[in-house]
């Protein structure tokens, strides 16, 4: 009898031991720390060496930097814990950070450094909007946590350009396709950031877990989850249901629900500082806006700040400056496009078109005064600001269409010339003034070919490429001042806003903060309570 009751009492404590066991694997599970967000448009194949569909916050989630991008415009350490540069300019000398690992586990070191170098520079016509990649001459192994960079000329933001999301992060050995070719795709994506894709499924979702081999100080959450919504409404629900913890980004709602979110009071809802100027590409390739006249017609035959205060609710600010003032080079006082229709039907009257008894759209050599423009369909605040455009122009006999795009083809036409008008964006930070600048003067994006019937464009690309060179800073001071009073007297590019990022999360999420580079993802230092 003895030895029964000890065997049965050995069961029950086995039992307990087990079920003890399995209660704290579930409590376990259920503990963990998962933030879920949403996102318009499907992540991307997550390479670093290349642009759309790729989503920039994704892409800096699992790769990183030789140089950090911090508030102020101050450049610190991150996968580089120094650097060197010589006196002409021209070589820019980096000592590794010792003991970084990439997420499969191997050693992150010169040699790999210089493989990502290499496969970016074999594509140098995909990367020419960054003025780095066209300075760029050679690179070198000095040893294995040693690496340098040769410049063709000195070019002054070379580690401002080292500091974005892509093209120059880097990827680690195993993710390389067999001829090193990074354009054509890679095997799978593997970084040193904090974070690994753990799960992927096109169009509906991606999910983040941490990187078991991260190098820095561990994420406080367990995973993100990236939900793809490409409906704003539909993102909104879905939050307000509890589907979501954040909704973050540019023109990720619309700013009536981003007030009636904030109004609630059930929510914290936070705007960031101006990140960028929201602006029209007028192509001048177009000969109806090669005159300066029309451009300067349109500008002065919309509303601005009544559109700009209508349809972002007074979130955003009216912009008169191509460049916010808060980016070096770029505090200058310019002269106020106001809304003026008598000025507006001056201008084009001057310029030709007139305005036919009985018609509502004006003529040249009977042709009518008709454009399109185009816009990110995805975007509420585009949508509602083409509408605007295309009702207030109307009322001076110019009838614009507007189509919405999927932003990849948006992409395409702008880079193909293929537009009339179109929305678009200066970079932000880390990007500006500099990159600003060089795409108006490199051609394969649309934006210079957008100035290219511009008398002065020839002068106008000197003064860039001077700039760009310059070791003067009195010298470049003059020269970027130039340049944007140049671009800014001769609208091509109408500024219409300036850009917040906004963001929405439940209560339960803690110590959120915008990253000061405008493309990182927002996750550092993040957390969530239960």
């Amino acid at each position: 009898m003895v030895a029964v009751i000890l065997l049965l009492s050995t069961t029950l404590l086995g039992c307990t031991k087990k079920e003890t066991e399995s209660n704290g694997e579930n409590k376990a599970a259920s503990a963990e720390k998962v933030i879920t967000l949403s996102w318009p448009r499907d992540v991307g194949p997550m390479n670093p060496h290349t642009y759309n569909p790729s989503q920039l916050f994704a892409q800096s989630m699992i790769y990183e930097p030789l140089v950090s991008y911090k508030e102020g415009g101050k450049l610190e350490p991150y996968l580089a814990e120094s650097w060197s540069i010589s006196k002409d300019g021209k070589e820019y000398t980096f000592k590794l950070r010792q003991n970084v690992k990439f997420s499969d586990g191997t050693p992150f070191n010169a040699a790999i450094v210089k493989k990502n170098f290499d496969a970016v520079m074999k594509n140098p016509k995909l990367h020419s909007w960054l003025g780095v990649i066209n300075a760029l001459d050679k690179t070198e192994v000095v040893d294995e946590q040693t690496f340098k960079m040769t410049l063709k000329e000195p070019y002054y933001p070379a580690l401002q350009d080292l500091a974005l999301v892509r093209p120059v992060r880097f990827l680690g050995e195993a993710g390389f396709p067999d001829d090193g070719d990074t354009s054509k795709g890679l095997k799978k994506p593997i970084g040193t950031g904090p974070w690994v894709l753990a799960e992927y499924k096109k169009d509906e979702y991606a999910v983040f877990t941490r990187n078991p081999n991260y190098w820095g100080e561990s994420p406080k959450i367990d995973k993100v989850t990236v939900k793809i919504i490409p409906d704003a409404e539909t993102r909104v629900m879905a939050f307000e249901k509890g589907e979501l913890d954040l909704i973050y980004g540019e023109g990720a709602i619309s700013m009536d629900s981003f007030n009636q979110l904030k109004e609630s009071g059930k929510y914290v809802t936070e705007l960031s500082d101006p990140v960028g100027t929201r602006s029209l590409l007028l192509n001048t390739s177009n000969e109806k806006l090669a005159d300066l006249r029309v451009r300067m017609a349109l500008q002065h035959g919309f509303n601005k700040q009544a559109m700009v205060e209508g349809i972002t609710l007074g979130l955003e600010e009216k912009a008169d400056n191509i460049l916010s003032k808060n980016f070096p080079y770029t505090n200058m006082d310019v002269q106020q496009v106001e809304y003026n229709v008598e000025k507006a039907n001056a201008y084009l009257d001057e310029a030709g078109w007139k305005l036919p008894a009985g018609k509502t759209v004006r003529e040249k050599d009977g042709q009518p005064l008709e454009l399109e423009l185009i816009y990110d369909k995805t975007d509420p605040i585009q949508k509602a600001m083409a509408e605007t455009m295309q009702a207030e122009w109307g009322a001076i006999g110019v009838k614009l269409n507007i189509t919405g795009l999927e932003l990849t083809v948006q992409i395409k036409r702008r880079k193909a010339g293929e537009f009339d008008l179109d929305f678009w964006y200066n970079y932000g930070a880390p990007y500006d003034p500099h990159s600003f600048i060089n795409v108006v003067a490199e051609k394969g994006w649309g934006v210079s070919e957008a100035h290219s019937h511009l008398s002065m464009k020839q002068e106008l690309d000197q003064q860039i490429k001077e700039t760009l060179a310059s070791t003067d800073e009195a010298k470049r001071e003059q020269l970027y001042n130039s340049i944007l009073r140049t671009l800014q007297d001769q609208s091509v590019i109408v500024p219409v806003s300036y850009i917040k990022k906004t963001v929405v999360y439940q209560k339960n999420v803690k110590d959120f903060s915008f990253p000061a580079n405008r493309d990182e993802h927002p996750f550092y230092g993040i957390s969530i309570s239960k």
